[in-house]
């Protein structure tokens, strides 16, 4: 817990260190004035800080993940499905990350998993951080929160899901200004990140439904929805484990599930559309990216309440509430009023900050196992109990 906490401070302290763009352009002069078009030697310097403190980060993020032994809910599954698919046996998983457990694999000479678990550490913190840096109008805001929220350390799990999540979240992008180049890219992204996870699939319609302007009967229509999601319970989990077939004829299935379960990620997305109304006229309503986005917490709210009967409710709802690390820092850039944007900030950091404390709490617990730490850099052995048994 420590740990977690020092690394969210000091990567946190590091992002606040990064300027925009607009930052880097107008720089102030020893007489107090700036130029619009900047200084060379003040934006040169800016530059090199901000590449420095991107890479830092990087680096940080990176090597907590990959340097990680048995830190994860399904690390030792991973480490004997990795073993299934190098020695060509039945896996579920999908055809691109099958395609690159063997290619690291034979290169390494070995069943090297800690190899694969570094590669993708790495994939799913360079896509996120490309995701904050291009598409937040604060990257320090966005990074604040893709660190309190747990994002970060929630993708110590299932890290073929993470990382299809990382592409999608980047591929939202090609849908703020929709035309056919857009479209194509967009599609593209999804259908490649369907190759290491074929959930993804389904934010094909939910993204499209969240990008069209909403009237208010489209509360109606969700309302709707929940209804229907009640009445065809057997229907919608024979669909949800389509997609996540490993789920089949496990304990996850048989146990009932209650609200309580995604108590956190409910409050998280009420707090955000709260703030998000308070803003609505400055920060939503002429933006299609914000409102989009906004959108989408509303349908994460729908999917939570009407269908929580899905053990696995929140691997389809993240690809809704992922934005929200885009949406608030978009928000509070774009309040005018000096006095609003102070206490919407203050709010913003409290919130996160509990729900940070909250997530450490139960991180230890089943279902995230992110706690405690444990390196291979202090033990000798890199064989799992797990997977010993497996064989």
């Amino acid at each position: 817990m420590i740990l977690y906490s020092l690394i969210a401070v000091i990567t946190i302290l590091m992002a606040c260190q990064y300027r925009t763009t607009e930052d880097l352009d107008r720089v102030v002069y020893p007489a107090g004035k700036y130029s619009p078009r900047g200084n060379v030697g003040y934006t040169t310097r800016g530059k090199a800080l901000n590449t420095l403190m991107m890479v830092s980060i990087f680096v940080v993020l990176t090597l907590l993940a990959a340097l990680r032994l048995e830190v994860g809910n399904d690390y030792g599954t991973y480490v004997v499905t990795c073993h299934e698919i190098f020695q060509k046996g039945y896996v579920v998983t999908e055809p691109g990350y099958n395609f690159v457990v063997r290619v690291l694999y034979t290169l390494s000479g070995k069943e090297d998993y800690l190899l694969m678990f570094g590669v993708f550490a790495a994939a799913i913190v360079a896509v996120f951080l490309k995701v904050l840096k291009e598409q937040a109008d604060s990257f320090s805001w966005a990074f604040f929160m893709f660190m309190t929220m747990g994002l970060y350390y929630k993708s110590f799990n299932t890290v073929r899901y993470y990382f299809a999540l990382a592409v999608v979240t980047f591929a939202i992008r090609y849908l703020v200004d929709i035309n056919r180049e857009n479209l194509f890219k967009f599609f593209a992204l999804i259908f490649f990140a369907a190759l290491f996870h074929k959930s993804v699939l389904i934010v094909i319609p939910m993204y499209f439904i969240a990008r069209i302007p909403w009237k208010r009967w489209a509360l109606i229509v969700l309302a709707a929805f929940g209804l229907v999601a009640a009445l065809l319970h057997e229907q919608i989990m024979a669909i949800a484990l389509k997609l996540y077939p490993s789920y089949k004829n496990t304990i996850y299935i048989e146990e009932s599930h209650t609200l309580l379960e995604n108590a956190a990620p409910i409050m998280g997305c009420i707090f955000m559309i709260v703030i998000c109304i308070i803003c609505y006229k400055e920060a939503i309503g002429n933006r299609n990216d914000n409102r989009m986005y906004f959108n989408m917490n509303i349908m994460a709210v729908a999917l939570y309440l009407s269908c929580f009967w899905i053990p696995l409710v929140t691997r389809f709802a993240y690809y809704l509430t992922t934005v929200q690390i885009l949406l608030i820092p978009n928000v509070i850039c774009s309040i005018k009023n000096p006095r609003k944007k102070k206490w919407v900030s203050i709010a913003v950091i409290a919130f996160c900050i509990l729900y940070f404390l909250y997530f450490l709490r139960q991180a230890d617990q089943e279902g995230f196992k992110v706690l405690p730490y444990k390196s291979w850099l202090f033990y000798e052995t890199r064989f799992l109990d797990q997977t010993d048994l497996a064989r």
